[in-house]
């Protein structure tokens, strides 16, 4: 059967007997139909341990993340275990472009599948026009005599579905033409400051202080300029409530909140993982893409401004990606999860290695990974939990339980008081072996008006391709002395970051030549094509 079909085939739970099981009361939980929710409570009593799940550098195969998230707390659940997850909400972008769905596969999936790929309870159709809403009120007030003197125009609109066509656009407004630029939605800074956000006073206070625009003195302009923030927050309200769904295996799981990692943080919502972490004894959460960008951020920029402690690190390997970084040796592609446990060593977090097994996986090649990870002294397990569920996760969860209970000195690599080139260079060194930045006439002159306006010290997210360690997407494996070209930086001043773009990293993605909405329809109403 295919990954619809199967989560299709199993019914689930009613979603309030769900929130029962964390211990949620009736008045807690908005339900959406019988099998999402929103819930209301911001906090329980219990402080879970937090485990992180991420990767080597993708390839095109997938590694299969949320599948392993998603297995792992199933198993966790067998073992007697009160858990929960915290994952992201899919982009349609991806659902009808490149990836398909984004809700685990086989029989590690969240359910109902199709509403979670798609509309689900409407939150990307809030920060979507929550955005477009900041663009014409910009619009609305240089119509009306621009009294705030915007010579430049800063903030982007954006869209939930790749259009590469819309990444540069030319607008009229008054007697003036501005340069105009749309992103997609998960890399919107709404999205970043959405996921950012404790509460909803605290979304207020972020949404009021994004830069928008600037005036001929380079004076920023902010949203509270334009007295905007409480519109936004009133369309942001109930979007900022985390959604409850289940797995295959009735295990509960918060998605909320979808920022790319390749383009943005790559993290569910602060206030799931912490509301999760309040109801549950563990949880389980996912950084998108490899370690050295969703963990990379996860656990320098969420973790060491928000008070969230990582108590083990899960890194998902496969056979076929190592062999793909080998170019066919896998000897030889086991140079990039060298890469990437150097990277995650660096932030004294007990590691565990999940190799996530596919049926055409030899056992020889098994002995392979198993025996390099033995060498390196570091926690492997195996996982089969496509084809069987959390039962397929048992070796693993058992892994990952005894390493959750080694003491945790999580520590990030950069600090506050260290500026954006500080970080930038700490990051480079100890993340992307880079032996020198270089940077654009385009990237200095922002760093200069980021000084000039007192925003040099802000934590930093680097944007750049998910496919290497470096900033090119062909060097594969383990490349090392690389040369990172910082290209544009991004002011994103409500959300709290300042976002490094690399190489040739786009913020608003193209569809490829034959997109998945091509086998997405809809027969004998039932959706097919997801996955």
């Amino acid at each position: 059967m295919t990954d619809i079909e199967i989560a299709n085939s199993i019914k689930g739970k009613d979603i309030i007997k769900i929130g029962k099981s964390l211990g949620l009361e009736e008045e807690d939980i908005i339900c959406y139909g019988k099998r999402m929710a929103k819930i209301r409570k911001e906090k329980g009593r219990k402080s879970g341990k937090l485990i992180l799940v991420t990767a080597i550098s993708p390839t095109p195969y997938g590694e299969g993340k949320t599948t392993v998230s998603i297995g792992l707390a199933d198993a966790l659940k067998r073992l007697g275990k009160q858990v929960s997850l915290s994952l992201r909400e899919p982009s349609l972008g991806p659902v009808f472009g490149l990836k398909g769905g984004a809700c685990g596969g086989g029989y590690s999936q969240m359910i109902p599948m199709e509403n979670i790929n798609l509309h689900f309870t409407g939150d990307f159709h809030a920060i979507t026009s929550c955005n477009n809403l900041i663009s014409a009120a910009i619009y609305n007030h240089i119509e009306h005599g621009n009294t705030l003197g915007f010579e430049e125009i800063l903030f982007e609109r954006c869209l939930d579905v790749n259009d590469r066509s819309l990444r540069n656009i030319h607008l009229t407004c008054g007697k003036k033409e501005y340069l105009d630029h749309f992103t997609i939605t998960s890399a919107s800074e709404i999205m970043a400051l959405f996921c950012l956000a404790d509460n909803l006073s605290d979304l207020k206070r972020r949404l009021s202080k994004i830069v928008v625009g600037k005036t001929k003195e380079d004076k920023f302009i902010t949203i509270a300029d334009l007295k905007l923030e409480g519109a936004l927050t009133v369309l942001l309200k109930d979007a900022f409530l985390p959604n409850l769904v289940q797995t295959l295996e009735e295990t509960p799981v918060f998605v909320h909140g979808g920022p790319f990692a390749n383009i943005a943080h790559g993290c569910s919502s602060v206030r799931s993982i912490k509301l999760a972490q309040s109801l549950s004894d563990y949880v389980i959460t996912e950084a998108g893409f490899g370690s050295d960008l969703g963990g990379e951020k996860f656990l320098n920029l969420v973790c060491s401004n928000h008070d969230i402690t990582p108590n083990a690190i899960v890194l998902v390997v496969t056979i076929r990606a190592l062999k793909y970084h080998g170019e066919e040796n896998l000897e030889q592609g086991l140079s990039n999860l060298e890469a990437h446990i150097k990277h995650l060593e660096n932030y004294h977090v007990p590691i565990v290695i999940a190799l996530n097994q596919f049926s055409e996986d030899q056992e020889e090649e098994i002995r392979i990974v198993e025996d390099y990870c033995r060498k390196e002294g570091i926690s492997y397990a195996v996982t089969s939990s496509y084809q069987d569920g959390g039962k397929g996760a048992l070796i693993l969860g058992k892994s990952v339980l005894e390493q959750v209970e080694e003491e945790s000195k999580f520590q990030s690599l950069v600090t506050s008081s260290m500026t954006v080139e500080e970080k930038l260079k700490v990051l480079g060194e100890k993340v992307y072996c880079a032996k020198e930045i270089e940077y654009s006439e385009v990237a200095k002159k922002k760093l200069e008006l980021l000084k000039k306006n007192h925003f040099n010290f802000l934590p930093i997210c680097v944007a750049k391709t998910q496919y290497s360690i470096s900033d090119d997407a062909k060097k594969i494996g383990f490349p090392k002395d690389n040369i990172l070209h910082v290209t544009d930086i991004k002011l994103n001043s409500g959300a709290g970051f300042i976002t490094i773009l690399l190489g040739n990293i786009m913020t608003m993605p193209g569809l490829p030549k034959h997109a998945n909405y091509e086998k997405i329809d809809v027969i004998e109403d039932k959706v097919v094509g997801i996955f």
